[in-house]
């Protein structure tokens, strides 16, 4: 856990946003122990990595980062767009699982 020594707590707590509930972030969860989560759109790879560790008290093997871009919405005659939002995949270890029920 000595990634989650180099950043501040406080901040790391704000770079996770949420978790992504869908059909495939819960099969990708069933079948490569992945996590799909809402992060900042400033967040790396190592402050991912080290706010999962701190909030959920596991050990994460991998991190992909992707950047998904907002969509095209119209409001009548009016076009606009979502914003754009950044979503990681979170691998974690052999053996490791995070339950949503239990934490805070």
């Amino acid at each position: 856990m000595t990634a989650v020594k180099k950043y501040n707590a406080e901040q790391l707590m704000n770079v996770v946003l949420a978790p992504v509930v869908s059909e495939k972030s819960t099969f990708v969860a069933d079948k490569n122990r992945q996590y799909v989560f809402r992060v900042c759109d400033d967040a790396t790879k190592p402050q991912i990595k080290a706010a999962i560790e701190l909030m959920f008290k596991t050990k994460v093997d991998d991190v992909t980062v992707l950047n998904v871009r907002g969509k095209e919405r119209r409001f009548g005659r009016l076009s606009g767009r979502r914003r754009n939002w950044k979503k990681a995949y979170v691998r974690l270890a052999e053996g490791q699982e995070i339950n949503f029920a239990a934490t805070e």
